[in-house]
Order: C-alpha cells, then structure tokens, then sequence
C-alpha cells in the first residue's frame, strides 16, 4: 500500500503538535511545514535543526522551514480582507500559507493539507465562513483537514475517500485549552507548549508602528520589517530613527543594519542609533542619543566631551 502523507502547518502552539500526533496514529506520514517571517516564527530561521529534532522526538522524519518574506509583506501592505486588532492581516495570511502548503503538497506527492487550527478559537479567521472563503481563495477546497474540529465542519474530501477516520477526530470549539490538554496526555505528548501570541502584528506597539509606516508609505523592506519588531522608534515626516533598548537589541540594530544604514552611537555607552528615513543633522541624534544615556549625560555635566560616532 502507498504511504500516505500530509502537509502539516506547523506553529510553536499545542494544536499543531497534536494534529501531527493524530495523523501519525491514524498511519499517516505529517510533513511539517514551518512559514516564517519577521512577524512570526523568525527565531528559526537560525534554530531550524532545533526544531527539526524536537519534532523528530515525535516521530516526525520530514520538516520545512519555508521563510515567505517577500511575498508576506506584500499582502502586509493592502491586505483584500482588511487587518485584524492591530496590523495582523489574518485571513489574507491564511490564503497565503495555504497556498505555500498547496505548492508543498505537489512537490512531496503528499495527499492532503492539515492545519491544527480550532474552530470559533480566533474571532477573524477560524470561523466556518472564514476558513471556507480561505479555502476557497488558496484554491484547496476539500483538501484541508482541521483534525481538532472536524466533527463540527462538513466531511472533506480527504475524509469522504476513507483517507483518514473522521470518527478518530474530534469536536473542539473555542479558545479554551482543556481537551487539549487532555488529549495531550493521552497521546503521550509529555511537553505541553505554554499559549502565546504567535504574530507579533497583534501586539499593540508592533502593530501601531506597522500601521505607521503603511499608512505614511515609508520604507517596507526585509530588514525594515525586522526592525519593526524591536526597539525605540522615532516618526517625524521624512524621519525615521531607531534605538536599541538594551546591549542585546544594540548588537541586533548594528548587525541588522551595517551594510543598509549608517549606525550611530556616542563616545560614553549608549543605544546604539540607526536612521532609517530622512537626514538628520547630527545634534539632533546627539540630543537623541543623549536622553538615553546617563553616563553621557553626567559627562556633559562635567564638562567632558561627548561626541556623536558612526559605527560602521
């Protein structure tokens, strides 16, 4: 008999874990496939073996850490369905992912799509009518089983052809995370993943600062998009500045930006600088550089010179 596969998004979340446990016990091979940008998922961009092993410690044998930058800030920029709390383009996100898995699924001969997604457990984008539209739109229709809720939803494809046994899924609903929990005792998951956010677009700063430079049209780049996610950030019209917060976002804001933007500093320890937008003249980020340092601010006060430096 041929192996049957599925592609699996995967999340850091408990429900992902459990639908590659569920598929695995019904006799079917998960593809796990990780969708990353700076907005989610960005941490494995250097942690991909981590992450390959963990999921291997589950039996796991085939992973992907597919980084979908370029085609996710597009949608970013003027999502079809609009923008969730803050600048979470939710459902146009979906789409696109599922198109990705769709691209997965012809490459690796895979059968169908999983997703570990929970019914009425997202308001904007996992209720019936968004998950049938985003289907629709990704051009997967049928061929996506939400193994957590797929008693709730109208049988699949994947289903009606005796793939999986739809009477060993389940019947979840909402955001709370008991029979989850349940079942991730009884299926042996002996880790059990604390709730988080996932998509930093949903945080209040982040997603204000995103909504920012669209709206402004400022600059939306890779990197820039990094940037977004870290830091203080300094809006003037034409202007666009950021300071690192502490040593560890002063060597990601250097090593982010040395070979796009000039970095700046001062001669006592101080955040470091970059201007992404607009020139500045050079007391300007001095003052800037000044509010945030005390130990340059002391010096000044002693009559010590303080001088603005360009790092790179």
């Amino acid at each position: 008999m041929a192996e049957k596969k599925a592609v699996v998004l995967v999340s850091e979340g408990l429900d992902s874990l459990l639908t590659l446990l569920i598929l695995k016990n019904q006799g079917i091979e998960p593809i796990a496939l990780k969708l990353i940008t700076p907005f989610f998922g960005w941490k494995y961009k250097k942690e991909q073996e981590a992450f390959k092993k963990k999921l291997e410690a589950l039996g796991v044998s085939e992973v992907k850490v597919i980084d979908i930058t370029e085609e996710f800030l597009e949608v970013l920029k003027k999502p079809r369905y609009g923008y969730g709390s803050y600048a979470n383009p939710c459902i146009d996100c979906k789409i696109l992912m599922l198109k990705k898995a769709r691209e997965v699924l012809s490459e690796t001969g895979a059968s169908f799509i999983a997703t570990g997604e929970v019914l009425g457990q997202r308001p904007m984008s996992q209720n019936k009518a968004s998950l049938e539209l985003i289907e629709k739109r990704a051009g997967v229709e049928g061929l996506v089983l939400r193994p957590l809720s797929a008693k709730l939803l109208a049988p699949t494809e994947v289903e009606k052809k005796g793939l999986v046994n739809r009477e060993a899924l389940f019947d979840i609903y909402g955001r709370r995370r008991v029979r989850q929990i349940e079942l991730a005792r009884k299926l042996g998951l002996k880790e059990i993943p604390s709730p988080s956010g996932g998509c930093l677009l949903t945080d209040p700063q982040i997603g204000e600062r995103v909504l920012t430079v669209i709206k402004e049209k400022r600059p939306l780049t890779r990197n820039t998009a990094e940037l977004l996610t870290f830091g203080r950030h300094f809006f003037e019209e034409g202007l666009w500045v950021v300071l690192g917060r502490n040593q560890e976002e002063n060597q990601r804001l250097f090593e982010l930006t040395k070979d796009e933007f000039v970095c700046y500093s001062l001669n006592f320890p101080a955040p470091c600088l970059v201007v992404v937008e607009g020139e500045p003249p050079e007391e300007y980020l001095k003052s800037l550089l000044l509010k945030y340092s005390k130990k340059a601010r002391q010096a000044l006060e002693k009559g010590e010179e303080v001088v603005l430096e360009k790092l790179n």
